[in-house]
């Protein structure tokens, strides 16, 4: 992986999170939004703190904070978001649900010219709620719009575990909270895979496509890049998220969600350029959202 360019690793990263949001839209007949989100949480959980195994007794009361903290912004992020893609198309969803980690850098950057970046944004999410007949209904773009919350709630705490807990042992466990805390809502949906084992499948590849395989890459990539490029490359997610929902959900964006993607991920470039690169905090991996 070493001799890959790190751009690419962030692109796979990219497709590998969006891809599997779509593959888990097409489990939710089985399984329930909430029971693919437990799913999900819960093999990645096992499959990461089977590789790292966290010492968590060493652990401070800050560590063990920051970790749960971080599980439940997963918990809503992931279990709001799986929700709002059962009614709108995932890119546009997505599209969205970018507005959180963007209003996260406008606050850290407190810059004038990012006014008009937040106008930008704010007009890309406006022409969704105001296009009558459009694909999306006003519920689902509520939803997508805390998933983003969420979103920028996760990149905080994935930072503040990062400082506190070496490797990626805070990311297991914080997974492992999660699934704890979307359990009431997912279990019962997720025992459907006791009478269709196949189900399984189609979850653990959720889970290794949305969380392991996709934090893998965006951590090693996070180390060759400046975190500015790394941003500015995460500014692609709407786009292929509607990449995705199309060629595995056949999902077609209209003229004026696209209008939408490209004012978002305009302004989402805008204020990652405009943002000084030693501010880590705000361009953290992404992943494990959608």
């Amino acid at each position: 992986m070493k001799r890959v360019p790190a751009p690419i690793l962030v692109l796979a990263a990219i497709a590998s999170v969006q891809f599997g949001s779509a593959i888990a839209r097409t489990l939710f007949d089985d399984l329930g939004a909430a029971g693919v989100t437990f799913l999900r949480l819960a093999v990645a959980a096992l499959i990461i703190g089977a590789f790292t195994r966290p010492r968590v007794r060493d652990w401070s009361f800050a560590a063990w904070r920051a970790a749960a903290l971080l599980g439940l912004f997963m918990a809503g992020m992931n279990l709001v978001f799986y929700l709002a893609i059962r009614t709108v198309p995932l890119g546009t969803a997505v599209t969205v649900e970018f507005v959180g980690p963007l209003l996260l850098a406008l606050v850290q950057t407190r810059r004038l010219a990012d006014l008009g970046w937040a106008l930008l944004a704010g007009a890309g999410v406006a022409l969704l709620g105001l296009h009558s007949g459009g694909a999306a209904p006003l519920g689902g773009l509520a939803l997508a719009l805390i998933a983003g919350l969420c979103w920028a709630g996760y990149i905080v705490f994935s930072a503040r575990v990062g400082a506190l807990i070496p490797g990626t042992g805070g990311l297991a466990v914080s997974l492992a909270v999660g699934a704890l805390l979307v359990a009431p809502f997912g279990l019962s949906g997720a025992g459907a895979v006791l009478d269709h084992p196949h189900l399984l499948l189609g979850a653990a590849a959720v889970a290794l496509l949305s969380s392991v395989i996709s934090y893998g890459l965006e951590l090693t990539a996070l180390r060759r890049i400046p975190t500015r490029v790394f941003g500015i490359l995460m500014s692609l997610e709407p786009a292929a998220a509607a990449l995705a929902g199309l060629l595995v959900l056949g999902q077609r964006l209209g003229p004026v969600e696209v209008a939408a993607l490209l004012l978002v991920t305009g302004a989402s470039v805008g204020v990652t350029l405009g943002r000084r690169s030693s501010d880590r905090s705000a361009a953290q991996p992404a992943a494990a959202p959608i």
